[in-house]
């Protein structure tokens, strides 16, 4: 990758723009308006694969091809169904109701677009997500703030004042929106590197000791 080059991120995500600047590339926003209705029976690790891709594909046939671009899906999983966001307060108290004081699990699929060998590469996160056993009136003054509707699961772990979980063994970043040792190892297939000590950089901004940085970027977990 020369210096000039830039990455194309295909989402409007706030959190995914912030956790990828914290890799110190150049890169600009394209997002992609695909349909992200999962398939009858589809898996969740499937289904964000399949979405993360449909994302760089679509963002692929609107941009020069000598581009890299960078595409995620993120989704919400409890008893192996999808948690979408929530369409309205109740069905946001329901389903933190649901997932509290249990594990569930958030899957990322990451697509990238390698330019030189005209061929998508993908990835995935999954991390074990266990909430802690908040109160209803903790649950209702959360939804006030509006956070939880733009959500899948209803939540956002980084959350100042819910901070639903207490203590996660897993990738973090993942949980907020893009992986990045995950993202890292793959850029690295292609020949990008991070122009930051990235995995120390996440693990600063997010306040996240991370036990599994080491496991993701030997691509054992």
């Amino acid at each position: 990758m020369t210096d000039n080059q830039i990455l194309i991120l295909a989402s409007n995500s706030p959190r995914r723009k912030q956790l990828l600047s914290l890799g110190g590339w150049k890169f600009e926003i394209s997002p992609a308006d695909v349909d992200e209705t999962p398939l009858p029976g589809e898996k969740p690790d499937l289904y964000v694969l399949r979405v993360a891709e449909d994302k760089a594909r679509k963002v692929k046939q609107a941009l020069p091809n000598e581009l890299i671009i960078l595409a995620a899906d993120t989704t919400v999983a409890y008893q192996g169904e999808l948690l979408g966001k929530p369409v309205d307060e109740e069905d946001a108290r329901q389903v933190l109701r649901n997932l509290r004081n249990k594990s569930h699990q958030v899957y990322t699929g990451i697509s990238i677009y390698d330019p030189i060998n005209d061929r998508f590469l993908n990835d995935l996160a999954t991390t074990d997500v266990p909430m802690r056993d908040y109160s209803d009136e903790e649950i209702e003054i959360y939804i006030l703030t509006g956070d939880p509707f733009d959500k899948a699961g209803s939540y956002a772990i980084q959350h100042p004042e819910f901070h639903p979980v207490d203590h996660l063994a897993g990738c973090y970043a993942n949980v907020v929106g893009l992986p990045l040792c995950h993202l890292l190892r793959t850029l690295n297939q292609i020949g990008v590197q991070s122009q930051t000590d990235l995995p120390m950089a996440c693990q600063k901004d997010l306040s996240f000791d991370c036990t599994v940085t080491e496991k993701v970027l030997r691509g054992v977990l």
